[in-house]
């Protein structure tokens, strides 16, 4: 019998209350507890996978090592954590339907009616516990995306209750993210919210071991135990979240709040070891008292949610406490850059970065932004589609090829110096089809992404159709953009430089995906310590 533990995170009242966050504090006070976890997330949109949805609409499409395109909060798990996830963290209604869809025309159901109860719950009970089945892990974290009500988050939590219903009382723990609001004009906090979504899970047969209380104003010793009362727990599992300066806060909060020994004593589980959390204090330490500001400008197209661009700016808090420098990030929509405002727009940055996304909206404001980065010696940053256009931005203004482009954005192009993967040109469908996941890349020594990573060999996760074209590298090399990273195997070009310049590096790759607090990925620690040198030249 498996001796792993089971915590559930469901959400009530409103979305975007932090389930993610405090999944992963949980996780890392656990895991600094001597305990080895896994988290995984369930999202209730009928999408197979996040991987064709507009940023917009979903925010930022996080890619595994082992290519699956997935939630956002992933990343989270990965950042707190420092272990990388799977395929098997992140399931979506999508993905049960579509298997036990699959299985009926296999005629795996032969002779039954097949039914959202019990098939696809089971299937859903199925991919919860698959990560367990080898007691690889001590206690796994299962956050139900949605909030409970929702007609397609039903499923998933009559899936919770049966597994409940099916083990032992200590191998299961149910934590319930709610809101507490505050009314300005009543001067007081409101625990209704929070009552009526206990009581809708409780409508579906789960009642909650313990209460997170989103808040802006403390709780209080009597709404604590009126919150207790109304909910039926313990007033000790009531547990106060309230806003702070950063996600990287919530972890100490809520050790502070005792979730991990309430979870734990839940489970009967006694603390293997007091909790490390110094490397993470001092993290935050620094990241709250900087020695330096720095402007760094994310130039892209889908500005108006930062979330779309979760991950580097992530990166960068990482980056920026491990050079002890606050970075600021400015957004700025591509669209509104061109050559003739470009100083205006981007005079005042020590650093750029041109990030990723698809299609030809913005796209010559990335390269008017490229060229003003290349001719004025600022730090330049680009990934994936900003590396992309650093090409085509270098190839008409340096090779003086003047309609080079990618193939993405012209077609008929006569100098294509981006072009489709070979790979990719036979492929119709969308869905989870692009080159995806971790690819080796080896480094050439004496390069700034040598002189960042400090080694030749290294491997990096990716997400895109189109490539450097080789045909042209001799020409660019020539010229002065060099090709200091290469996928052995194929021979695809996975970073570029400008020589003569003080950071001047465009990868293929997606380095932001990597860098947790434990490990900031060396490219943004490089970039922000050129953007640092480049800010004392300026002062």
């Amino acid at each position: 019998m498996s001796k792993t533990k089971y915590v559930f995170v469901t959400g009530g009242v409103t979305s975007s209350l932090g389930k993610g966050i405090i999944s992963a504090s949980l996780a890392k006070l656990l895991q600094a507890r001597g305990y080895s976890v896994a988290i995984q997330k369930f999202d209730p949109y009928i999408n197979v996978d996040p991987g064709t949805m507009n940023p917009y609409e979903h925010g930022e499409c996080f890619v595994t090592d082992d290519g699956a395109e997935t939630d956002l909060d992933l990343g989270h798990y990965e950042r707190f954590l420092n272990i990388p996830t799977s395929q098997a963290n992140n399931i979506t209604t999508g993905r049960i339907y579509q298997a036990v869809i699959e299985r009926e025309r296999e005629g795996g159901y032969l002779g039954k009616t097949v039914q959202v109860v019990p098939h696809i719950t089971d299937e859903i009970k199925r991919r919860i516990m698959l990560l367990g089945e080898n007691d690889d892990y001590d206690i796994i974290i299962t956050e139900l995306g949605g909030t409970v009500g929702d007609i397609e988050s039903l499923p998933f939590v009559e899936a919770v209750r049966q597994i409940i219903w099916e083990k032992e009382d200590q191998d299961t723990c149910v934590i319930h993210l709610t809101l507490v609001p505050y009314l300005a004009a009543a001067k007081e906090l409101k625990t209704k919210p929070t009552q009526h979504s206990v009581k809708t899970m409780l409508e579906y047969g789960v009642q909650p071991d313990v209460l997170v209380c989103r808040t802006e104003h403390d709780l209080g010793t009597d709404l604590r135990k009126k919150i207790a009362l109304f909910c039926n727990v313990k007033s000790s599992a009531v547990i106060e979240s309230i806003d702070v300066e950063t996600i990287y806060d919530v972890p100490l909060k809520m050790q502070r709040e005792k979730l991990d020994k309430v979870v734990l004593n839940h489970l009967k589980l006694s603390s293997k070891t007091e909790p490390d959390l110094e490397g993470w204090k001092d993290f935050l330490w620094k990241l709250k008292n900087p020695k330096a500001e720095l402007n760094i400008g994310l130039v892209g197209k889908y500005v108006e949610l930062p979330d779309a661009y979760k991950s580097i700016a992530e990166a960068f808090i990482h980056a920026g406490s491990s050079n002890e420098a606050k970075v600021k990030l400015h957004y700025i929509h591509s669209e509104l850059i061109s050559e003739e405002n470009a100083d205006k727009k981007l005079g005042q940055l020590d650093g750029i970065l041109v990030a990723p996304g698809f299609g030809e909206r913005g796209i010559e404001g990335k390269i008017a932004t490229i060229k003003y980065a290349r001719e004025n010696n600022v730090p330049f940053l680009g990934i994936c589609l900003g590396m992309q256009c650093a090409v085509v931005e270098f190839a008409r203004n340096v090779l003086h090829l003047e309609d080079a482009s990618s193939t993405e954005m012209n077609p008929d192009t006569s100098n294509p110096v981006i072009a489709m993967m070979e790979s990719q040109k036979s492929i119709t469908k969308k869905g989870g089809t692009m080159r995806l996941g971790a690819y080796p890349c080896t480094v050439t020594k004496g390069s700034k992404a040598y002189s960042a990573y400090g080694k030749t060999k290294i491997s990096e996760r990716h997400r895109h159709r189109f490539e450097f074209n080789n045909a042209y590298l001799e020409s660019f090399e020539k010229a002065g953009m060099k090709c200091s990273g290469v996928n052995p195997d194929t021979g695809l070009v996975e970073i570029v430089e400008v020589e003569n310049h003080p950071w001047f590096v465009g990868v293929q790759f997606h380095p932001e995906y990597k860098s947790t607090v434990e490990n900031p990925h060396p490219l943004f620690v490089r970039f922000v310590r050129a953007a640092f040198e480049n800010a004392k030249t300026k002062a």
